[in-house]
């Protein structure tokens, strides 16, 4: 996918699917779930735990506050008391990407249920010894879990269900993702016409999940931003200061010697276009707003044999990528999927 800039815990949201069709989740009192909601309505009211707020809507289910609440505690276990430190904007933007995600892990889980897709045991073995692996081992892996307060049942059922669902995506990809060899010299000519890499720095102030009156205040946000950063202000510590990335404002909003086409458009075409060394303006994506400093570039010096198989492969999953895009957001249009705002 061409979408890694990163948000504050995105990745660990990606939540596995809890209630089922017409289930309502309540929270209990005394449970983790419960205390959690109980604190982050301290920030956003919405999230209490005697609320019924409703985040999801779809034909065949709703996703309400205290579901995602269970899943999001379900799966990050003592890591989401991270979430009582951030302010209500990005609680808001957090929360409600943790809901579009188990939203599409239902409609996923649902598809592939209807075309029988199924994984067998040994796969999940597999699967679960790679993460005992990486942890040091299954003891090590475990004694994680219960430090994070997280269930051992949890975790093999996610990993199941993440299997099914990367077999149904597979086979989605796996459509008409031919590369044809007009593809790959126009690619080619591409990369050597202009620079293969780009390195910046930049600064993000999030919109997502914000209505228009929030969505006005970053931008005059990041207009204050570009305003110092263009008087002269270190860029590298303006984006420690103000960056809502989490994956590069600790590095001063550095991303490094990445190509063309694996950022989000509006992105990847400022880094491709502003003069090295200079500042662009106010660049929007889906993420909000953007402001970048072209740290270098470099072109690709390579003769075409030597990255046709470079090529192929990024165009193939540039393919792919749209491929499961665009499934996905057919699942969520047949559902009538809408976010309704915290």
């Amino acid at each position: 996918m061409k979408q890694i800039l990163t948000v504050i815990m995105v990745s660990a949201l990606a939540v596995s699917a809890c209630a089922q069709k017409g289930e309502t989740v309540t929270l209990k009192e005394g449970t983790p779930a419960y205390a959690l909601a109980k604190d982050l309505a301290a920030t956003m009211p919405a999230l209490g735990p005697d609320k019924t707020t409703v985040v999801v809507e779809t034909k065949d289910f709703v996703i309400t506050s205290a579901e995602l609440i269970v899943a999001v505690r379900d799966n990050i276990g003592t890591r989401a008391d991270q979430l009582k430190s951030v302010d209500a904007g990005q609680l808001k933007t957090i929360m409600e990407q943790a809901a579009t995600s188990l939203a599409e892990r239902k409609l996923l889980l649902a598809a592939a249920a209807a075309a029988k897709t199924t994984v067998p045991a040994e796969e999940l073995e597999k699967a679960l010894q790679s993460e005992y692996s990486r942890a040091g081992g299954e003891p090590a892996f475990l004694e994680a879990l219960k430090t994070a307060e997280i269930s051992i049942d949890h975790v093999k059922k996610s990993v199941q269900e993440t299997l099914v669902i990367n077999k149904l995506l597979a086979g989605v990809a796996e459509k008409g993702v031919a590369v044809g060899e007009d593809e790959l010299r126009k690619a080619y000519d591409q990369e050597t016409a202009g620079d293969k890499t780009a390195s910046v720095r930049h600064i993000l102030i999030l919109t997502q999940g914000k209505n228009d009156q929030e969505k006005a205040a970053a931008k005059a946000k990041i207009e204050d931003i570009l305003t110092k950063a263009k008087a002269g202000a270190d860029f590298a510590e303006l984006a420690k200061q103000y960056s809502e990335d989490a994956g590069s404002k600790d590095n001063g909003g550095l991303y490094e010697s990445f190509p063309r086409g694996r950022m989000v458009k509006p992105f990847d075409d400022a880094a491709f276009s502003v003069p090295v060394g200079e500042i662009s303006g106010v660049v929007e994506t889906t993420f909000g707003y953007h402001i970048l400093k072209i740290v270098d570039r470099q072109k690709e010096t390579r003769s075409f044999e030597e990255i046709r198989p470079e090529l192929e492969q990024r165009l193939k999953q540039q393919k792919q990528g749209t491929l499961v895009e665009d499934y996905v957001k057919s699942l969520k249009d047949k559902a009538k999927f809408k976010l309704v705002a915290l």
